[in-house]
């Protein structure tokens, strides 16, 4: 026989064994097994709710217990297996939480962008896929008994603050474009059928957590001071949106106080707020080890009985680490808490774990059983990984049209900095293996002839010894690409940033290399925050900058297609990038929005002073015009019927509360011409912005009310229509924290266009 033929029989033989040999065996259920065949949970047909009234009828006060915490017991004698509820798929399957291990079959994941990254792209279809095909791989590991099935993922805290260490996994600063990337990345991970999840995604951290670790203030000490209205209109308004309409699985608390009470012992925020105003259908999970926290560093309570009792009735229905299973009996005798809460506790983790079919049997057998290591780390995958970061990259400087570079040109280009030949700086934190890795050093090397220098030693860049080289090499050069920026060693859990200016000697390197280089010089950036480098958008040396975030796997390959050409850069930035001094003006421990004397305010909503780039900021290789097709001038609210009554108040007849105006239907809808007048293809972001009257006290100078991707081929014009729900989007919250719709005339800008509509009574 030949060799050859023998060799693909044996290794095809391998990785059969290997597949089956972790083949996920039932997690409860098992058809094979005598003592499961009668009992009622068992039986797919009934509904769900008989099932876990059936299984919590059956279970002793302890096995009720130790299934409320991350690690839940198995409890043999119902044939129920063990099952660890942590696991995480921020940007792909991670192996942080350990629900999720890799090896065998499974050594690896697809690892797409950073969050950041992601949204930059301003793509919501983009972030569905994403979320499909992660949750594609994350049961395709379950099914191969490497992973689980329940993800504590995204991130949608509002990045409030640009020293903010976690705020790369968020999808930046605006409350509308958080909640729609929470939305579609939920329901890329969850899919449609609400009784038959492909995995439970958990929208974290709520609420009001943005501060890890900064000026001797942490995360498990602070509390932070929230009015009712930036609650409302800010840092809430994602979560309201991943409950309400991506109907996430899970919501987590944080390890913060808001307002003087821990999140996980808040009732208002739990149980009236997401289960009985939003209508979680799901389980309410601790950040790990946060109850132990309210405890033992903010003393909240005087026992841990007390800690475990307020939190189980706040609304809290798992515990990520020990404490509930250690405590929870002892209040249960102290009588600080009922069995019945205990009960409704456990039940909400039921059913979550029967919708995900982890009571139906034999996993093969299911919805998701075929997938399996056949479907991680596939092709379709890894493009959608490189796809994902050409369209988050943001191209911030392109003097004189300086990129794309030329392959015909720019024979040589020197490629310097710290972040040139990096492999897992690229994926940023809560990462798990990636497939594999093309660096940017990589990535350049397919289009020239690279001539390679670090310049400095780590991003941290605390010598100038190596700058002689990187100095040579830009002489040499027909073009340098510097690649420069931050890393986890300046940003990440728990490691808030000290300023917003580029390490240790990197701008000093950067400048030197400009002024000695004999062509073009462009700037790539690697950062999950922004930075101030102004200095490098007022160098003309310096050409063009181009920011890549955390850009994934296949970043190098997807900043190299940019900087040639190949890819038209249509990222805009989801985050305003601050100077400096802007750092003095705003402790991180202050958490208002809103402008106030010797305060400046944050974010584009309420924040007029001087910035490096704005929110929205990116330029494109082609230029787009824009022209208002159809925007009607006037819309007309019907408010309960009292539109005749001559005596309503001022205030109504300023704004009016949004449950007494009549919503339904209530459409803004903007006809815009898009034209391409440039000679190559791109993607322009429409980002609509709506400035409100001021009627209302604290109004945003202006607020995000819609945003549209679209494609157009080059000198081609394109038709889109946007569809703006008035009183979803276009409402303000006032102080008391109730939401209004301003009437009067509101500015509508699109671009070049400005257009003023009107909100009127009838």
């Amino acid at each position: 026989m030949d060799y050859k033929i023998l060799f693909i029989i044996l290794v095809t033989i391998v990785s059969i064994q290997m597949r089956f040999s972790t083949a996920r065996e039932p997690f409860a259920c098992d058809p094979k097994a005598a003592m499961t065949k009668n009992l009622t949970f068992c039986k797919t047909t009934l509904p769900i709710q008989a099932r876990v009234k059936d299984i919590l009828s059956r279970l002793t006060l302890q096995e009720k217990i130790t299934s409320l915490i991350n690690t839940a017991a198995p409890i043999p004698r119902l044939g129920i297996e063990k099952y660890e509820w942590w696991s995480e798929a921020l940007h792909g399957v991670s192996n942080v939480g350990p629900g999720t291990k890799f090896g065998g079959a499974f050594p690896g994941a697809t690892s797409f962008p950073q969050v950041i990254t992601t949204a930059s792209s301003f793509n919501a279809t983009l972030w569905e896929k994403i979320g499909q095909v992660v949750s594609d791989e994350a049961r395709a590991m379950y099914n191969g008994g490497m992973g689980g099935l329940t993800y504590w993922s995204p991130n949608v805290n509002i990045f409030r603050d640009p020293r903010w260490g976690r705020g790369q996994e968020t999808p930046g600063e605006d409350p509308l474009v958080t909640g729609v990337y929470a939305v579609s990345y939920v329901r890329g991970l969850q899919g449609y059928d609400r009784n038959k999840l492909k995995v439970a995604a958990c929208c974290k951290h709520f609420t009001a957590y943005d501060l890890d670790n900064w000026n001797g203030v942490d995360r498990f000490h602070f509390n932070a001071s929230v009015s009712k209205q930036e609650l409302e209109d800010t840092y809430n308004v994602p979560f309201k949106m991943c409950v309400e309409q991506g109907k996430v699985a899970s919501v987590m608390c944080s390890y913060n106080q808001v307002n003087g009470v821990p999140t996980c012992a808040d009732r208002n925020l739990w149980t009236e707020t997401v289960r009985n105003k939003w209508n979680l259908y799901g389980y309410v999970v601790s950040d790990c080890d946060s109850v132990g926290v309210l405890f033992d560093q903010q003393h909240y309570t005087k026992t841990p009985e007390e800690a475990a009792a307020i939190s189980i009735k706040a609304g809290l229905n798992l515990d990520c680490g020990p404490f509930l299973a250690l405590h929870t009996e002892n209040a249960i005798k102290q009588n600080l808490v009922k069995v019945e809460d205990v009960d409704s506790a456990l039940g909400y983790l039921l059913t979550t774990q029967i919708r995900l079919g982890m009571f139906d049997g034999e996993p093969s057998v299911q919805k998701y059983g075929q997938l399996g290591s056949k479907d991680v780390c596939t092709q379709a995958h890894q493009d959608l990984a490189l796809e994902a970061a050409r369209q988050g990259i943001v191209l911030l400087k392109n003097l004189n049209a300086t990129l794309p570079l030329s392959s015909r040109t720019h024979r040589t280009v020197a490629v310097i900095g710290p972040n040139s030949n990096v492999t897992v700086t690229m994926i940023g934190n809560y990462a798990g293996i990636a497939c594999g890795y093309t660096t940017p050093l990589q990535g350049i090397s397919t289009y020239a002839e690279t001539i390679y220098q670090t310049g400095c030693n780590g991003t941290a860049c605390g010598s100038d010894a190596q700058f002689g080289g990187a100095v040579d090499a830009a002489r040499q050069a027909e073009a340098t690409v510097l690649v420069m920026g931050l890393d986890q060693s300046f940003e990440q859990e728990m490691r808030d940033r000290v300023d917003v200016l580029l390490p240790g000697h990197q701008q000093d390197l950067i400048s030197r290399v400009a002024n000695a280089s004999k062509g073009p010089v462009i700037l790539v950036l690697m950062s999950g925050g922004p930075i101030d480098v102004s200095f490098a958008e007022n160098d003309p040396r310096i050409s063009a900058i181009l920011w890549a975030g955390y850009p994934g796997q296949a970043g190098g390959a997807a900043i190299a297609d940019v900087l040639f050409g190949t890819t038209n850069p249509g990222g805009k930035l989801s985050v305003t990038w601050y100077p400096q001094d802007y750092l003095a003006k705003v402790p991180m421990t202050n958490m208002a929005m809103r402008q106030s004397t010797n305060y400046p305010g944050r974010t584009y909503r309420f924040y007029n002073g001087p910035v490096v780039y704005p929110f929205g900021h990116g330029l494109t290789y082609t230029k787009f015009l824009h022209k208002p097709a159809k925007i009607p001038s006037e819309i007309k609210v019907s408010i309960n019927g009292h539109h005749r009554n001559r005596n309503l108040s001022s205030m109504t007849r300023k704004s009016v509360l949004l449950k007494n105006a009549k919503c339904k239907n209530l459409l803004l809808n903007i006809d815009v011409d898009v034209k391409n007048v440039g000679s190559v293809y791109g993607t322009e972001t429409l980002l609509v912005f709506s400035t409100p009257p001021s009627s209302i006290v604290g109004a945003p100078l202006k607020q995000l009310v819609a945003f549209e991707k679209v494609g157009v081929a080059a000198m081609s014009e394109r038709r889109v229509r946007i569809k703006i729900n008035v009183c979803d989007r276009m409402s303000i919250v006032d102080k008391s924290g109730n939401a209004r719709l301003a009437l009067g005339q509101y500015l509508i800008s699109i671009g070049d266009i400005k257009h003023s509509v009107s909100i009127v009574p009838y």
